[in-house]
């Protein structure tokens, strides 16, 4: 999610022209870096208390983005408690006077866009010989990941340009720990080979 004051432009954002490049915002402390703090630990409370399993938020590499984890969850509640945290977000916006943007790529130009990922696992990915299973699922998704890459949300060519943190929206990758793929394995699930 991006946060702005109901302008053109994310929080942090000055009124003519850009903020400093894009660094010291990921995990940001301080009143020069960090923009939206109080939203994002009020939407962490008003989730808690609505019962959604919410594991954790962070700043993100956009000035005035935040990242929001919901998890983990089983199946299907994965989207009803997104809805429910989206609808929560936007109700807190009010209190706030912000505006919520999910848009792929709020700034365009040398900024990192904004996604939604999913960090995923079955049984056989979790049990003994797990990452063989992984490496399945995944030639299984390459196959079909024309397909599957219309329905992933409304303007995401934007973002997914191969720069920027992406792969390209026409390839599909996969690699461990490897933040320009498609999808990314994660260290600790390639060394104990088994995980999500």
């Amino acid at each position: 999610m991006t946060l702005s004051n109901n302008l053109p432009w994310p929080l942090g954002f000055p009124h003519q022209g850009y903020s400093v490049p894009q660094g010291p915002y990921y995990c940001s402390v301080g009143g020069q870096n960090c923009y939206g703090r109080m939203f994002s630990e009020a939407l962490i409370y008003h989730c808690l208390e609505a019962g959604l399993n919410v594991s954790g938020t962070n700043a993100e590499v956009l000035c005035g983005q935040w990242e929001i984890q919901i998890g983990p969850v089983k199946g299907i509640d994965m989207a009803d408690q997104l809805w429910m945290c989206r609808y929560i977000m936007h109700r807190l916006s009010e209190d706030f006077n912000l505006k919520v943007d999910y848009s792929p790529k709020p700034i365009k130009g040398d900024w990192n866009g904004a996604g939604c990922h999913t960090n995923f696992s079955t049984t056989s990915t979790r049990k003994d010989g797990g990452l063989d299973a992984i490496h399945k699922q995944l030639e299984n998704l390459k196959k079909c990941h024309q397909e599957c890459i219309l329905v992933y949300g409304a303007r995401n060519y934007e973002r997914l340009s191969g720069a920027h943190e992406t792969s390209s929206i026409e390839d599909f990758s996969y690699g461990v720990a490897d933040r320009g793929a498609s999808i990314r394995i994660p260290r600790m699930t390639n060394l104990i080979k088994k995980g999500y």
